[in-house]
């Protein structure tokens, strides 16, 4: 490529043209990351009430055996 066919404000045209390519993308990732921690903080809390819900159904179900227990032991 000679000297002369060399133009600079192509060269600067093309630059801008790929930051704001690469800002587009950036500002994508960005709202893209914030839904994803929105998302997972929604999970945690949902697996933490499951969680609960779980604990709490275990427990009824030992004491239901339990009763069963005393009451085939009272027969």
């Amino acid at each position: 490529m000679a000297n002369s066919d060399y133009d600079p404000s192509a060269e600067l045209a093309s630059l801008e043209a790929k930051l704001e390519e690469l800002i587009a993308r950036y500002e994508q990732l960005q709202n893209e990351n914030s839904s994803l921690k929105l998302r997972q903080d929604i999970l945690v809390k949902e697996k933490a009430k499951l969680l609960e819900k779980t604990t709490l159904a275990r427990t009824r179900v030992e004491a239901m055996i339990s009763r069963l227990k005393a009451m085939e032991q009272g027969s």
